[in-house]
């Protein structure tokens, strides 16, 4: 990984949910990759609750360790 995505990915881990509007400028280039490589997810959540508008939230996946 390149060291702005691990910044962002740091970033992203440390904060945990966030919204993209509120990602660094000098951080937002690594999001697309990190979306490929499955490290993080966007998803739409309800802000406002008599509004229909949704707003776009990052966050890192939890990646499931198997315990034996």
């Amino acid at each position: 990984m390149s060291p702005t995505e691990i910044q962002l990915y740091e970033y992203l881990r440390k904060a945990g949910e966030v919204p993209t509007s509120n990602i660094p400028r000098r951080l937002m280039g690594a999001l697309p990759s990190l979306i490929r490589k499955g490290l993080v997810e966007v998803y739409k959540k309800q802000t406002i609750l008599w509004s229909a508008k949704k707003t776009k939230f990052v966050r890192v996946k939890m990646l499931e360790a198997t315990v034996k």
